[in-house]
């Protein structure tokens, strides 16, 4: 049910987490009860009647840089993380449904038996009729990050924006855990974002999202109610736009 006192300021947008915010307290894997959490936050702006697409990272189970790094053929490795990131939107697709949210899943490879084929035009009915589209295995190809993934997802589906959830609430000039400091930025714009290498995602995706002219959201994933209160036009984040 929507509040009739509250026009959020987006209505379709998309939520970019890592695999590493599923893990919780542990140090690998998937943490039940922070898998609930963030299902809690999507569904606070669901009922917003915002519509909402998902990607997220597979690095709690397995990241193909890494992988590459020790020796592991990095084509090889690249689809391991893409299979990982299976696993994180099936168990985000279980947390939603048990709240009662319609939630799909699709994939860049093909897995019948598991969720749905990446179909644009399918893709963009679901979300029309208020489901949770959760995007999965990357683009289908290695050598690309998730960042990118759900920054060519989010062109294709018509997304106002795109919001990254983070650890801390928005992009700093410097590490603000090492260096208490450090400045964040309330707007900063792609360009100074790959010129000084801040860190909001990688250069593929930050230069699509420019050409797209699709402002990035970068806030505290953290924050109880912060996706929410953002939607709202309120809260602390960074806006990278053009």
């Amino acid at each position: 049910m929507n509040s009739p006192d509250v026009k959020p300021t987006y209505s379709r947008v998309m939520l970019k987490i890592s695999g590493e915010a599923l893990m919780g307290p542990q140090g690998y894997g998937l943490h039940p009860p922070t898998v609930q959490r963030i299902a809690e936050e999507v569904k606070s702006v669901r009922d917003l009647g915002v519509e909402i697409c998902m990607v997220i990272g597979g690095g709690n189970i397995f990241r193909g840089l890494q992988g590459s790094a020790q020796g592991m053929e990095r084509t090889t490795a690249d689809y391991m993380g893409m299979l990982a990131t299976v696993m994180n939107a099936l168990a985000m697709q279980s947390a939603l449904e048990s709240m009662g949210v319609f939630t799909r899943v699709t994939s860049a490879i093909p897995m019948d038996q598991v969720c749905e084929p990446y179909i644009r035009r399918r893709a963009v009915r679901h979300l029309e009729k208020k489901r949770v589209c959760i995007f999965a295995a990357g683009t289908g190809n290695p050598y690309f990050t998730t960042d990118t993934a759900a920054t060519l997802r989010a062109s294709e589906m018509g997304c106002e924006a795109i919001f990254k959830g983070t650890k801390v609430d928005g992009v700093y000039d410097r590490d603000p855990k090492k260096h208490p400091d450090a400045r964040r930025f309330d707007r900063v714009t792609f360009d100074e974002c790959l010129a000084r290498h801040l860190g909001v995602m990688d250069a593929t995706a930050l230069a699509l999202a420019r050409d797209n002219n699709l402002p990035i959201i970068v806030f505290s994933l953290d924050e109880p109610g912060g996706f929410r209160t953002i939607l709202r036009g309120e809260g602390t984040y960074t806006r990278v736009q053009g």
